[in-house]
């Protein structure tokens, strides 16, 4: 599909899949910026001056003119917090119980640049969930696989079968819009 070369700016294991599935050429280069220090009043606004950060780090160290650079950020919200990255079983207990019975948006920022394009997209994919099992969620809990997920959310474990209705693509909620992103390539 795609014969040029991407350099994907993320250590996302999810990313790099989503990339190989849709048969997306790339270089995984990692870059390190820190979200704490954005102050933003909504998930759009975080998503997005996280995306920012990331990108211009990546474009600090990296050409785009060798390879085309991709950076992406995703938030989990819900009943109008955003719900970061759980520091302690707790923080997930209660991250994930807020999600509970509730509409969740994972908003996904992503920018690309090549030498003849850049392109910005925010995108959503709201889930609705049923309420979560207590032993259910416990037991996600005690499996560790919360950790260092946004919103300690994984659509495509834990939560699937708590989804009632869904609204936009799996893929910007794992991440990456691949949808968006194909036909510029």
């Amino acid at each position: 599909m795609n014969n040029q070369t991407i350099r994907l700016c993320s250590a996302s294991e999810t990313r790099a899949k989503l990339l190989k599935e849709a048969g997306i050429s790339f270089v995984q280069s990692p870059v390190d910026y820190d979200e704490e220090q954005i102050t933003a009043d909504t998930p759009k606004s975080f998503v997005y001056h996280a995306s920012v950060g990331k990108f211009e780090e990546a474009v600090g160290r990296f050409s785009y003119k060798d390879y085309p650079v991709l950076a992406a950020d995703t938030v989990v919200a819900s009943r109008g917090k955003i719900l970061r990255k759980a520091q302690s079983i707790d923080e997930a207990r209660d991250i994930l119980l807020t999600q509970s019975e509730s509409v969740t948006s994972i908003i996904t920022c992503m920018i690309y640049q090549s030498s003849s394009l850049k392109l910005i997209d925010i995108s959503a994919t709201d889930y609705i969930f049923t309420k979560f099992d207590r032993d259910d969620l416990e037991y996600y809990l005690d499996s560790g696989e919360w950790q260092g997920k946004a919103g300690a959310c994984m659509v495509e474990g834990f939560c699937k079968r708590y989804i009632k209705e869904v609204r936009g693509f799996e893929s910007t909620a794992m991440g990456l819009s691949i949808e968006v992103l194909r036909p510029f390539l």
